[in-house]
């Protein structure tokens, strides 16, 4: 995760010329969850596909909502490896048995 962090940053100081404030990016992020949204339902649910589906691409969209989660990330200061670690360990002690009792 900190290497992705660095290469983001990276690309942004050269190519992207800064960031966007953090509330542009948070509007970012949504839309791009959207366009998560719209293949999924498309794909793997229940709503049927329009002609102008044909091209969207779920890895491309996946990556466009990491690239603005870690936009984020570096914004505010957020090691996400850390975070992550720390996430993974708060749902490890709470959820240990959780989901393996469960009988659905």
């Amino acid at each position: 995760m900190n290497k992705a962090q660095q290469m983001v940053d990276n690309w942004i100081k050269t190519y992207g010329v800064r960031y966007f404030s953090e509330l542009t990016n948070m509007a970012i992020l949504t839309e791009e969850v959207g366009e998560v949204a719209r293949i999924i339902s498309r794909k793997f649910g229940e709503q049927s596909e329009k002609s102008s589906d044909g091209n969207l691409d779920l890895a491309d969209e996946l990556a466009d909502v990491l690239f603005v989660v870690i936009c984020l990330a570096n914004q505010t200061g957020i090691d996400l490896e850390k975070a992550l670690i720390n996430n993974l360990n708060k749902k490890t002690k709470r959820d240990s048995t959780r989901h393996i009792s469960n009988i659905k």
